[in-house]
């Protein structure tokens, strides 16, 4: 089996490619099960967030998981591969593994060091557990992700320095207007990035911010914590004149301020600037708009190297993560590698305790006068001499899990041992709890063709 990471973000994909590869919160865990489902797909897990939609996935198949993964994405969501490919990056094992560990520590975020993808992977893994969609691999995997992720921003400096997209977004207003006094903001959405904005707007000497969603208590109550004002979406959108500086982001699927909105506010306005900033992601306001005069209208693409002044020090302490990483992809695979012998030594420990079980009931049966005192000590000695004597053989089987002849050994121990009726008990065992390792169809020639498309970086484990 392989572990592989298929996706497109930030790096790969402009906003507009990536807001037509969103997740819906609820249709997540119908997406999951699709997933699951997918020809040589045996674990799952998607992490979608405003900057990537990535696929960590177990295949039984290396060479057609490509072909597999984008027909998903296809079906789900009703796009030609034609359209999306090129945007497309897959990770194999070693790679694939590497890659989940810098998402979670914030290495491959945008702004480098930000703590919300760990929460957010998180709860991605979370949920496809939930949906049982995945098993002893990821359930071991994202372990040591979430480790990693902590330990970068516990043990390094590197979220010290305040760098987000929120924080971008204010330092970009400031770069236009040099003080946020005697300006008024509004605030489309009153999610977890809106209240991080106003945080910052506030740090920074905003006088008034007005919030805005479509609950007004969640406005209400998000403007009562920074002495805003609350109002509905209808409300926010007839007093657009009023505001210098607009920040949007909701959860809306389409546009949510239009072209000739902003039209009839500027009119309003008697030559003001209007300074818009969209960290939505789909997007919350027409491009369009962008075209009007004295509106400056920047997206979430356009924060990118707003904070670079902050940067350099979450680099420097991008190198101690880096060491963290590898720690932590030795202990893994050091873990992935006793994986193969776990039924071997699981075998010889049920082998000796029937082995122990069988001679104790004829022992007992041969000295009836033997009271439980003295058959609990009897009990406890034999099995401390059995375990003595398996300990060493089992110590030597992990270790030779790691040898290039470890399928040698392994094929020794399991003669040593007269294993091979349980070892096979097992592998039946793990065949039934793994749904999809059946046999698979054939490749047909489309298929086939398809699968070429996409550049693989093979990594061996």
């Amino acid at each position: 089996m392989h572990i592989v990471a298929v996706g497109l973000n930030y790096r790969t994909a402009p906003v507009e490619v990536r807001e037509r590869f969103t997740f819906d919160e609820k249709d997540l865990s119908l997406a999951l099960q699709q997933l699951k489902k997918t020809n040589s797909v045996l674990e799952g897990v998607i992490v979608a967030t405003c900057n990537r939609t990535e696929m960590y996935v177990v295949v039984d198949r290396l060479h057609m998981c490509g072909y597999f993964i984008r027909s998903f994405m296809e079906k789900w969501f009703g796009i030609s591969r034609e359209e999306f490919t090129q945007h497309l990056y897959i990770y194999e094992n070693e790679q694939a593994i590497r890659h989940l560990f810098r998402v979670t520590s914030g290495l491959d975020s945008m702004v480098i060091g930000e703590t919300q993808i760990l929460g957010q992977v998180k709860q991605a893994f979370l949920c496809a557990q939930q949906e049982k969609a995945t098993g002893t691999w990821f359930n071991e995997l994202f372990k040591h992700a979430i480790t990693v992720g902590k330990r970068a921003h516990s043990e390094t400096s590197i979220g010290e320095a305040a760098v987000s997209v929120s924080y971008a977004a204010v330092e970009l207003g400031k770069r236009i207007f040099g003080s946020f006094s005697n300006k008024k903001v509004m605030i489309l959405g009153a999610g977890k990035m809106s209240e991080l904005t106003v945080q910052h707007l506030y740090a920074n000497g905003a006088e008034e911010v007005i919030v805005a969603n479509r609950t007004f208590l969640r406005a209400e109550e998000l403007a009562k914590k920074f002495q805003g004002t609350a109002c509905t979406m209808e409300q926010a959108f007839s007093r657009l004149h009023e505001v210098d500086i607009l920040i949007s982001s909701t959860g809306a699927k389409d546009f949510v301020i239009s072209v000739d909105m902003i039209k009839e506010s500027m009119k309003r306005r008697k030559s003001r600037p209007l300074f818009m900033i969209d960290i939505a992601v789909p997007r919350d306001i027409d491009p369009a708009i962008s075209d009007l005069s004295n509106v400056y209208l920047y997206d979430i693409d356009d924060l990118e190297g707003v904070v670079e002044t902050n940067l350099e020090m979450r680099r420097m302490e991008a190198a101690k993560i880096d060491a963290f990483i590898e720690e932590e992809m030795i202990t893994f695979q050091q873990w992935l590698k006793t994986l193969g012998v776990r039924p071997v030594i699981r075998a010889l420990q049920e082998k000796a305790n029937t082995v122990h079980e069988d001679t104790l009931e004829s022992l007992f049966n041969k000295l009836p006068e033997l009271d439980d005192r003295q058959r609990k000590v009897i009990r406890r000695l034999t099995k401390s001499m059995l375990n003595q004597i398996t300990h060493e053989p089992i110590n030597q089987i992990k270790e030779m899990a790691a040898d290039k002849k470890a399928d040698d050994a392994l094929l020794m121990f399991t003669k040593l041992f007269g294993l091979e009726d349980e070892i096979d008990d097992k592998k039946q065992d793990v065949a039934l709890s793994h749904g999809n390792l059946q046999p698979s169809m054939e490749m047909n020639h489309g298929a086939a063709k398809e699968s070429s498309r996409l550049t693989y970086v093979p990594v061996s484990l």
